[in-house]
């Protein structure tokens, strides 16, 4: 047998690690990698237009299945482009390894052709990022870098010299057995203890929980049940926590909706469920918080905490729930279930009257009609920007649905990427880019990757010419809007020629036979939906102190707007409520 050579001896390892797919884009110094990728069973080259796209796509892939995905950029601006997509990665705690193939070994540091540094220009986005300077360290490095991005659900990247990954693996490399699943993490009894004592005393308690409840919605059920508690949450925990929930009073934040506000404001005892939630302002200051998080970096750092609580939420709260005592006093939740009636009932109306006959369409008309056809178990990957406030709103969860975006790094054109990459791990399952027009023709190119590969992503284009939300963030911060305005193509046309299925649709009537018949595609597919540019999801009246930007808000309740069929949930859970 042929001696192996360092990059084939890297792609054995990241089989070995459960990666069955490399993004990317090829070019000279990573010409060996992609070359060990071709002559390997177990994996698969996916060549996409920006290296950009290969890094969305390998986050969202590792958000689906929860294992480790990878991508790979060449020397210089090839891996370069990873960047953004590798900071949405880490910032989402998905599991990613990126290779950055590398200018010849003895150049570095020489000012050679592409030269960067790349195990310098990643540490700020990855958990661990260093340079193979020579053929010994491989694979020692490569499997240190793989356990960072598992252990600490992030991401690692491995800066490869091409003229290295040439060389001859070293004889009598250490191989060692890689973890590939996180363990369950419990707090300390002491911490249990002192958390009862609190529950135990306060008289009203409400749950805020984040994407940090995934995995655990039994269990925040029973708890919100045993102490009677109003259960709200950030936009990542509402996938996990929303649906079959009879204690939901909404979401919290720039794109909140319901009473969670109020919730987490008039209780006695705010406690946080694996949430990272970045908005402070949106926090109380006058009330007692506990924060429980399986990331201890997380604790205390959006608000003052009464106490800190290490560990995952399911097996904190499966400690937790039986040593609680029940509360039978039902007050406050029927109270907070009572607003949060009020207040959907109150903002659905100005979007539900002649809706079906508006134009141009109503945006929220288009996400209303997209829940109700799309499938029970669809993926959903939504662009930043006006589409995050229409999923928030109107995409309904239901434990089998999953709804991925860049909601913590809150870039651009992630919708699409994301897409591709989820698409891949089931071609059976329905994967919908939710996508904005500013943010689609941005990375646009990697429409072509769809049809490259025949992957049945069907993208619903919210198509309002502008990009929305910065339009929003002028308005209220008293600036006219400038350079904001789109021109463009008919995108229906585009796909078509691109070799995909594209319809346009310009009248509210023909939207639901439009997103049928795409579905019904078996290939690629776009919906170019001409949307209202003026529907912006703004508050009756607009006051100073008002946002001026996602990051400098000081605003208690932003956006309002329709809601969909979460009216209809917060109906059926008022019926609930016991009469006297």
């Amino acid at each position: 047998m042929a001696k192996q050579n360092v990059a084939e001896q890297c792609v054995d390892i990241l089989v070995r690690a459960g990666v069955q797919r490399l993004y990317g884009v090829v070019g000279d110094s990573l010409n060996p990698v992609v070359d060990a990728v071709r002559r390997h069973d177990n994996i698969e080259w996916i060549h996409v237009r920006h290296e950009e796209t290969a890094a969305f796509a390998a986050g969202a892939e590792a958000q689906i299945t929860g294992r480790l995905a990878a991508c790979a950029g060449s020397s210089g601006p090839g891996s370069l482009h990873l960047i953004n997509g590798l900071y949405d990665a880490h910032r989402s705690m998905a599991p990613v390894l990126a290779i950055a193939s590398h200018i010849p070994s003895g150049e570095i540091g020489l000012g050679y052709f592409q030269e960067t540094h790349p195990d310098q220009l990643f540490r700020e986005c990855s958990h661990y990022s260093e340079l193979i300077s020579n053929a010994r360290q491989m694979p020692r490095l490569l499997q240190t870098a793989i356990q960072n991005a598992i252990g600490q659900s992030g991401v690692s990247v491995v800066a490869l010299p091409g003229d290295i990954a040439s060389q001859p693996a070293p004889d009598k490399t250490i191989e060692h057995a890689l973890v590939t699943t996180l363990p369950s993490v419990r707090p300390g009894d002491a911490e249990i203890d002192k958390l009862v004592r609190m529950i135990d005393e306060a008289d009203r308690v409400t749950l805020f929980c984040g994407s940090g409840t995934a995995g655990a919605h039994a269990e925040v059920m029973e708890f919100a049940e045993r102490i009677k508690s109003p259960v709200g949450h950030a936009l990542r925990g509402k996938e996990w926590i929303q649906y079959d929930n009879p204690f939901d009073v909404g979401m919290s934040g720039l794109l909140g909706y319901g009473a969670a506000y109020e919730a987490t404001h008039e209780c006695d005892l705010l406690i946080l469920l694996g949430t990272d939630f970045p908005y402070n302002a949106f926090l109380p200051d006058d009330v007692k918080i506990a924060q429980v998080d399986v990331r201890p970096e997380h604790l205390g750092r959006r608000s003052k905490l009464d106490l800190a609580v290490w560990g995952d939420v399911r097996e904190t709260l499966r400690c937790l729930t039986p040593r609680v005592r029940v509360k039978s006093d039902r007050r406050f939740l029927d109270k907070m279930l009572k607003k949060h009636a009020d207040a959907l009932e109150g903002v659905v109306k100005a979007y539900t009257r002649k809706v079906e006959k508006h134009l141009p369409i109503h945006p929220e008309y288009v996400a209303a009609v997209l829940d109700e056809l799309a499938d029970d178990d669809a993926v959903f990957t939504v662009d930043t920007g006006m589409c995050n406030v229409w999923a928030a709103r109107y995409l309904s969860p239901n434990g089998r649905r999953r709804i991925i975006g860049s909601f913590t790094h809150g870039s651009m054109a992630n919708a699409l990427p994301q897409a591709i990459g989820a698409q891949f791990t089931d071609r059976d399952r329905q994967v919908v880019s939710v996508s904005g027009d500013g943010g689609f023709s941005m990375l646009m190119g990697d429409f072509l990757t769809l049809v490259q590969y025949d992957l049945p992503v069907k993208i619903v284009l919210f198509n309002n010419s502008a990009l929305g939300m910065v339009e929003l963030e002028m308005l209220v911060a008293g600036l006219p809007s400038h350079g904001t305005t789109n021109v463009n193509p008919d995108f229906a046309a585009v796909a078509r020629a691109a070799g995909a299925y594209g319809v346009r649709v310009e009248k509210p009537k023909q939207l639901a036979g439009a997103l049928k018949d795409a579905f019904r595609h078996k290939g690629p597919a776009l919906v170019d939906v001409v949307t209202d540019p003026n529907a912006l999801s703004i508050p009756p009246k607009i006051r100073a102190e008002m946002v001026t930007g996602f990051a400098l808000s000081t605003s208690k309740i932003v956006l309002n707007g329709g809601v969909g069929r979460m009216l209809q949930m917060a109906r059926s859970n008022l019926r609930n409520v016991p009469r006297p």
